[in-house]
């Protein structure tokens, strides 16, 4: 900043030379004090004229505060260029005062001094003075005191010297600390300049500025601030006359005391106490006509600040002692002349109010200081003093606690956070609707920290309580609080979120608003998920998922459990938006919390979380289509995984899942799952929430029970036992109030899930089998009542506690280990049902399997054992095969294969569906052949009169499943003993009868599923007319089971048919060789012929064509 030249700057300095006429025969550089009422008149006038006609004593505006400034500063310099006799060459290009400057007269600090107190500048003068180091302050302070010292001394001059200290002692202004082009800063910097050009003068000039200084007396070497100031005080203590003027001074000397000796470090106030103290100071300077503005509260501030906070001006070489005696000899003094009696006066002043303050301060300190050189009478002395003083109770009038509140918010003056928050908190002030309204919604951004925002929800929910509320303003206070926030952060949000739901009802509206204040809410409720609905699967990335959060958030703090329900109903009803809901209530785990449920229990773990039965709300009067179920199913997995805190979560919080699969058990599955199926939830999609839940990856598993035990795991064991049971005889009419007809599938999960939630239990069990004795008798007991092959999936809950419980029947084909089996007499199994048993038990599971294939009792040497156990097996078979689940009878293909290979199970082998003996090695495909024999005869016996009636059209389209199954694992068995060549070996020979030379590798065979290659240099033979005879083969019985089927319409038999077609064909098309032209056209008028026995004519036109194709190349 530099001053440039105007008209204002040239009257200035002709008035200033005017004054200087006006000393004649003298001039202003050597002026007396007592002249300058005379002399400065033109100064005075002219300064008013520049600062638009206002009176300096008053409050300038801040044009005029430049202008004084501008003025103190430039005739400072001036009086310290003419002591150090300053360059001008070097002037007018680093003093910014320069344009001013230059044009005054030679003046004298009498005229700088003057001019501050008739300007009444002392103030900015403190200011300047501030800026300057500790040493030139002294000294400075010093010149001041000599001035007012001076002839003559009036009020003026002690007014004066009073306000230069305070002002120091409260230090320069926050709003201009840092600045680098202020007025303060460019005066300290040119003071400096001045002074180190002076000590560098050549000796002519340090002669003359000795001259012109040999008045000033150096500064003693321990001489520092407070000791010049106390001094200086006790000096002038006959000049002070008035009450007034005596209360400040007693007020100022006690707080400099105070802050410089007694004060170990800068008192924290608490936000009320510096509020009430501000209040009572500013009340009282409204009293005496000031008005209430921001101006003054700042210095209000300023004074509470300067009269707590430590000095930054310590005492040197002063000691408490000396400073004690000064005080008290003030006191006393001025006590004697009866000035501090009108502290007690009946009508309070800002003065008496300061002083009562600093009264306190003291004697406080003065309690608890306890340093030898304080104990004398001194101290005793100035107790016993400040003690009898007596003030006037300060009274604030009604409003000014609210109004300077809001002020120092409004203005963001100093510690407006903690004064906001006090600000919201205050009920009192809250019910001032206007003052508290309209302060929020124009100090956003002063409320935005979790705390005012808490106090800010409750205050309106009083409002709300209340009657008679105010429906607009409680409109725009909900909307300045969703905005306040919607900017906090997310760890914030979350915060306010968790105490919202542990607010009584929950949320902004806290349950209780009129429904002419929540007007809105719903149209923004559904604004905020169709925009995030609509924003699909952009809005999964992370900028993207940010602002879907923070629209998620801001309705949930309005109303959680609305929000939520909207969540549920857009990751059910909303395609694919079910990982996005995720993902969000993720980020939002301050909604984690549980609100009362409507039967009173909490809402935590067990009781009914918030978004438990919100979902639970929200599927429960609808019918979920399959694919609902399954986006219900996601989201909840979704949810139940333990994620990490978000990205703006400061401390790293333990990971936790937003449900918990506590939860989604004691919610979801216990209430819905039983035995009779009226439940709001279908039994299958219960099973699977609890498969979902038990597969859960949970934190810290290992370092407390698991979560089942805390969901009644024995009453959901034998309810899903119960299950189990029913799914035995699944194709049967179920009874009257049991669970509809299960599906395979659903048997499957049903087994699944029992055998994991038993194995969960199982090891609960054996860490502390005595805590859980009881509990396993009556399992087992309970169990005792459904079908004996039930237990065996419970094995893993009692472990050895119990023997396996099975069929006496069943001993008699296996020979089983006394102390693990027992035999019991059950009605349904009499004599001759030991291999139904058997079967039963080698399809429950792998590890039964084994033991029954090792413990079967078969002598294998005696033909008559081998024929009446094969024709055993075949009935036990057929009576098995209709009731078995996917993976039950994938077991039993095994257990079939192995008996097979092993010689036990004899299937003898007829050529029903040959013409001609082929001349063919079969021996490493017998157990193929066998097995699709034998699964004839099983078909044979089950669609035969005394059978058909059995099953309804589900089970036989089961059965076509299953055995269709059973087709592709034997044409994969047979695909696995075809090995073809690399695509490199050389020509083949001729085939034999037995056998060809591949020329080629079938690509379509490939296609099929055909085996890996395997690169070898020699020529390899392989058996492809043995293949071909085998697809032929299976082809011709899969095609007689299907005539055989009620309906004859098997979708997957019929599948089966095209799909050994398809592998018949590959293995001609890369065997050309294997069969003649002759043989080939046999074959397909032979297929034809078989397909011919088809029901469906689609299906007949379809194989008939695929049989076409059968081409030799």
């Amino acid at each position: 900043m530099t001053l440039k030249m105007n008209q204002d700057t040239a009257r200035l300095q002709g008035a200033f030379l005017l004054a200087d006429k006006l000393c004649v025969p003298s001039s202003l550089s050597s002026l007396q004090k007592a002249d300058w009422s005379r002399v400065g008149r033109p100064v005075l006038e002219a300064l008013r004229e520049i600062c638009g006609g206002e009176e300096l004593c008053g409050r300038p505006t801040a044009s005029a505060v430049v202008w004084l400034k501008t003025l103190v500063s430039s005739v400072w310099l001036k009086v310290l260029c003419g002591e150090t006799g300053e360059d001008v060459e070097t002037a007018w290009r680093e003093n910014p005062f320069f344009p001013l400057q230059n044009g005054l007269p030679e003046v004298n600090r009498v005229v700088l001094l003057e001019v501050v107190k008739s300007t009444a500048t002392a103030r900015i003068f403190a200011h300047f003075l501030s800026s300057l180091p500790h040493s030139q302050i002294c000294t400075e302070l010093e010149r001041l005191v000599r001035h007012v010292r001076s002839d003559p001394t009036g009020e003026e001059d002690v007014a004066l010297f009073l306000e230069v200290w305070w002002e120091l002692w409260k230090g320069g202004d926050e709003r201009e600390a840092g600045a680098e082009d202020t007025a303060e800063t460019m005066f300290a910097g040119q003071f400096a300049r001045l002074l180190a050009e002076s000590s560098s003068a050549s000796p002519q000039a340090a002669k003359r500025l000795k001259l012109d200084a040999s008045d000033l007396l150096p500064s003693p070497p321990t001489a520092d601030v407070l000791h010049v100031l106390l001094h200086a005080l006790r000096d002038l203590k006959e000049h002070v006359s008035t009450a007034e003027l005596c209360l400040q001074a007693l007020s100022i000397s006690l707080d400099a005391l105070h802050t410089a000796f007694l004060a170990d470090r800068a008192a924290v106030l608490p936000a009320e106490e510096k509020l009430r103290v501000l209040c009572e100071v500013v009340g009282v300077r409204a009293q005496s006509g000031e008005e209430l503005g921001p101006e003054l509260i700042r210095e209000a501030q300023r004074d509470v600040q300067a009269s707590h906070a430590p000095s930054r001006f310590q005492p040197g070489g002063m000691k408490l002692a000396e400073a004690l005696t000064i005080v008290t000899e003030l006191a006393q003094f001025w006590s004697g002349g009866g000035l501090l009696a009108a502290c007690g006066g009946s009508k309070p002043s800002c003065s008496a109010f300061r002083l009562e303050q600093s009264v306190q301060k003291v004697l406080v300190a003065l309690k608890k200081e306890e340093e030898p050189e304080t104990d004398g009478g001194e101290k005793k002395a100035l107790r016993g003093l400040l003690e009898s003083l007596a003030f006037p109770a300060a009274k604030s009038l009604p409003d000014v606690s609210a109004r300077v509140a809001a002020a120092i918010v409004d203005h963001r003056l100093d510690g407006y956070q903690d004064v906001a928050l006090l600000f919201a908190s205050e009920r009192s002030w809250a019910a001032r609707d206007v003052l508290w309204t309209d302060c929020l919604e124009r100090n956003q951004a002063a409320f935005q920290r979790l705390d005012a925002l808490l106090e800010v929800t409750a205050a309106l929910q009083d409002k709300l309580r209340g009657e008679g509320a105010d429906v607009s303003r409680c409109r725009r206070l909900m909307k300045v609080a969703a905005d306040i926030f919607s900017a906090l952060s997310l760890k914030d949000k979350n915060a306010a979120l968790a105490a919202a739901l542990r607010r009584s009802g929950g949320g902004l509206f806290g349950g209780s608003a009129p429904s002419a204040v929540t007007a809105g809410f719903e149209q923004e409720l559904n604004m905020a998920f169709n925009c995030i609905i609509q924003g699909g699967g952009a809005m999964a990335a992370q900028g993207n998922l940010n602002t879907a959060v923070s629209l998620v958030a801001r309705v949930a703090f309005q109303n959680p459990e609305a929000t939520l329900r909207a969540c549920c109903h857009s990751a059910v009803f909303n395609k694919g938006a079910f990982s996005l809901m995720a993902k969000i209530l993720q980020q939002l785990h301050g909604l984690r919390g549980g609100v009362e449920a409507e039967d009173g229990t909490d809402g935590g773990p067990g009781g009914g979380a918030l978004l438990c039965r919100c979902l639970r709300e929200t599927i429960g009067t609808k019918s979920l289509s399959a694919n609902e179920k399954e986006q219900l199913l996601e989201y909840l997995g979704l949810l139940m995984t333990a994620v990490e805190g978000g990205e703006e979560e400061e401390e790293e919080e333990e990971r936790r899942s937003f449900v918990t699969p506590q939860e989604v058990a004691n919610i979801f599955v216990l209430p819905n799952i039983s035995t009779s199926g009226h439940s709001s939830l279908d039994v299958e999609l219960c099973l699977r929430l609890l498969q979902t839940a038990l597969s859960v990856d949970v934190p810290d598993a290992s370092s407390r029970p698991h979560w089942a035990l805390d969901c009644s795991p024995f009453p959901l064991l034998y309810v899903l036992a119960q299950l189990q049971n029913q799914t035995l005889r699944c194709w049967e009419q179920p009874p009257e109030g049991a669970v509809p007809r299960w599906s395979m599938d659903a048997k499957e999960l049903l087994v699944s899930v029992l055998t994991t939630l038993g194995r969960v239990v199982g090891a609960e069990v054996a860490a502390a089998p005595s805590r859980w004795s009881r509990a396993l008798f009556w399992l087992y007991n309970k169990t005792a009542e459904l079908d004996w092959t039930v237990r065996f999936h419970l094995k893993a809950v009692w472990g050895e506690h119990f023997k396996n419980e099975v069929p006496s029947s069943l001993l008699a084909v296996c020979d089983l280990p006394e102390q693990d089996w027992v035999g019991s007499d059950l009605p349904q199994y009499g004599q001759g049902t030991g291999l139904l048993a058997w079967m039963e038990c080698c399809s429950a599971s792998d590890h039964l399997r084994a033991t029954m294939l090792s413990g079967l009792s078969l002598d294998q040497r005696r033909p008559d054992h081998v024929g009446m156990f094969s024709k055993g097996l075949l009935v036990a078979l057929t009576q098995t095969l209709p009731w078995c689940s996917v993976s039950q009878w994938t077991r039993l293909l095994g257990v079939l294969r192995e008996l097979i290979a092993s010689g036990r199970l004899h299937v003898p082998f007829s050529l029903e569906y040959v013409e001609y003996l082929p001349l063919l090695d079969l021996r490493s495909f017998s157990c193929e052949l066998r097995l699709s024999v034998l699964l004839l005869r099983a078909f044979q016996l089950l669609c035969g009169s005394s059978c058909s009636g059995w099953l309804p059209a589900e089970g036989w389209a089961h059965v076509g499943r299953l055995y269709a199954h059973a087709v592709r694992g034997m044409m994969s068995s047979v695909r696995a003993k075809l090995t073809l060549p690399s695509a490199t070996s050389p020509k083949a020979p001729e085939p034999s009868c037995t056998s060809i030379t591949a020329r080629k590798l079938s690509e379509d065979l490939q296609e099929t599923g055909g085996s890996p290659l395997k690169s070898k240099e020699e020529v390899e033979t392989v058996p492809c007319q043995e293949v071909l005879f085998v697809l032929s083969q299976l082809f011709c019985h899969v095609q007689h089971i299907q005539v055989m089927m009620p309906g004859g319409q098997s979708e997957p038999l019929f599948l089966s048919s095209l799909e050994v077609l398809s592998h018949y064909e590959a293995v001609m098309a890369a065997f050309p060789l294997s069969s003649s032209p002759l043989e080939s056209d046999n074959t397909r008028h032979f297929f034809s012929t078989i397909t011919d026995n088809l029901q469906d004519p689609q299906m007949k036109a379809v194989l008939q064509q695929k049989i076409a194709q059968l081409v030799s190349a």
